[in-house]
């Protein structure tokens, strides 16, 4: 059977034909891939629960941690907050020339620094592990046990060709090329970057494993390895492939071994500095969602004097400030009555 590709969307547009020249079409691939971050944050700034104030996952009796578990994971959010620190350092520059030969080390950037903020609050939960498939795998199976707030808790399932998207009343608009201005084009956007990531990620997953006599999956005409996947082969390997969620968008971020893509972008005519500060506020809610999980699973009182206690390069920086806006408040009279104790 021929594949497919999973793009079973209504237009938004179904009039718009856009004229393009060459240099705009060169810049395409690079204007989606922004669309699409702008998209992911102008959905979580315009979703009125995106807090963990109500989430009943967060509100569950917080866990027991050794000082093994207490130690690792603070040098997990050390990681993540030194990482931050760097992604802002090139925000401050404000030069949107810099910026955009900065991508090199600003995607993996953002990247890494919420993966060690997922580890840290997976360590809270009893995951040790730090390889990458593992770690992604654990976080999709929260987002789908509802532990994070509803602005993220949207996630792609279903094998390649039947994708199916959960918690985005409106992904199945297709999107248009332009910045999303309301809530139906971010959807849309966010909803086709979810069906592309799982698409990409279903790929590699089948290239993995047939790769691998032992588990390759077989014609059973002729026992070779099959080079054509049809609906039922993919079905045996959705299991590998796990929930898509927000974290596997993040995990684009990353740069290939090869740095074609990567130059695509610095080549393109694009907003780089909108780029940037929306990559660097969904790494600020990420960070802060997770520093809300540690906080409750170390206590209050420690995780404040572990702030108060900082690097120079972190002290009185946007760690100490998201704690007094976003995580202080999470915890009110147990915070205050730890501060008369």
């Amino acid at each position: 059977m021929k594949e497919k590709e999973e793009e079973n969307v209504v237009s938004m547009y179904p009039e718009e034909q856009r004229e393009t020249d060459k240099e705009w079409q060169k810049s395409i691939p690079a204007q989606v891939f922004l669309n699409y971050f702008f998209a992911i944050n102008y959905h979580i700034q315009h979703f009125t629960d995106n807090g963990l104030d109500h989430l009943a996952f967060f509100r569950e009796a917080k866990p027991e941690l050794s000082e093994q578990d207490v130690a690792a994971v603070k040098q997990l959010l050390l990681n993540c907050w030194s990482t931050e620190y760097a992604l802002r350092a090139t925000a401050e520059l404000g030069d949107e020339a810099y910026m955009r030969n900065a991508l090199h080390w600003t995607f993996p950037q953002a990247y890494y620094t919420v993966f060690s903020g997922l580890q840290a609050f997976l360590r809270t939960r009893g995951v040790t592990s730090g390889h990458e498939a593992l770690v992604l795998r654990e976080a999709g199976r929260l987002v789908v046990k509802n532990a994070y707030p509803r602005a993220i808790s949207f996630y792609a399932s279903g094998h390649y060709g039947h994708f199916n998207i959960h918690r985005l009343p409106l992904a199945h608009y297709k999107p248009g090329l332009q910045i999303a201005g309301k809530e139906l084009e971010a959807q849309a956007q966010v909803g086709q970057f979810l069906r592309t990531t799982r698409r990409q990620k279903a790929k590699a997953v089948r290239q993995q494993v047939q790769a691998n006599p032992a588990t390759a999956i077989r014609s059973t005409r002729t026992g070779e390895t099959l080079q054509k996947f049809g609906p039922q082969h993919w079905q045996q390997l959705t299991w590998r492939v796990g929930y898509t969620t927000l974290f596997d968008l993040m995990a684009r971020l990353r740069i290939s071994s090869s740095h074609r893509e990567i130059e695509r972008f610095v080549q393109a005519d694009i907003d780089f500095k909108l780029f940037h500060e929306s990559l660097l506020q969904i790494v600020s809610y990420l960070n802060g969602i997770h520093e809300g999980y540690v906080a409750q699973a170390l206590g209050i009182a420690e995780y404040t004097a572990f702030v108060q206690e900082l690097p120079q390069h972190l002290q009185g920086s946007f760690v100490a400030a998201r704690m007094h806006e976003r995580i202080k408040p999470l915890f009110g009279d147990e915070f205050r009555l730890g501060q008369a104790a």
